[in-house]
């Protein structure tokens, strides 16, 4: 199964200099925030693809206007053909926002998914808006990672955990791709396109 991950800044050959059929390919489409209700919008439009995202820490606007054909996943286990996707938007708490949460806010989110987690004996991608504290995150507040999301990491080892937020021009620690224990770790930043293998969908 082909995926389609975008993160953070619009990619211009998908939407404005869109060609027929540029998006056929894909299965599904993932969103990590931060981006334009309509971008997501056409996305779903132009595509067969299912669309799932959770919120970014600048995505405000989607309380007004939220994506349309779009399914948000936060705090939820969505399962698509087998495939079950944890869902935690929004950033580390810098400012009030909607979308800005603390540890200790986001260790709340966390266990309030305990029994949903116990039913679907775990998850295999953990999509967020934020990383990980000390993986592929920075040492300022706005974009310093979460403590929690290493703890579900260790606790149920899906095999992907999938996050933007962090983007190219912020240093050289960016990395794109990164594993963690058994976890393959990815930074949507722009998009990533990622082939899930068939073992791990439902036929």
């Amino acid at each position: 199964m082909k995926v389609l991950i975008v993160s953070d800044e619009e990619v211009k050959r998908f939407y404005e200099y869109y060609e027929d059929g540029i998006l056929s390919s894909y299965d599904l489409i993932l969103s990590c925030g931060d981006l334009s209700p309509k971008y997501l919008s056409f996305l779903a439009t132009m595509s067969h693809a299912e669309v799932l995202y959770v919120h970014g820490n600048h995505d405000k606007s989607y309380l007004k206007e939220a994506p349309e054909g779009c399914i948000c996943i936060e705090d939820r286990v969505y399962n698509y053909r087998g495939l079950r996707i944890l869902g935690l938007g929004g950033s580390m708490k810098y400012r009030e926002s909607p979308f800005q949460f603390t540890e200790k806010e986001m260790q709340r989110r966390v266990r309030r998914l305990f029994f949903r987690l116990h039913r679907s004996h775990g998850f295999d991608i953990l999509l967020t808006h934020a990383p990980a504290f000390g993986l592929n995150d920075a040492e300022d507040l706005p974009h310093r990672g979460y403590h929690c999301f290493l703890e579900l990491l260790d606790r149920y080892t899906p095999r992907y955990f999938i996050h933007g937020h962090v983007h190219k021009n912020y240093g050289k620690g960016y990395k794109k791709l990164d594993h963690y224990k058994d976890t393959t770790v990815i930074n949507a930043c722009q998009f990533y396109e990622l082939e899930i293998p068939d073992e791990m969908l439902k036929k």
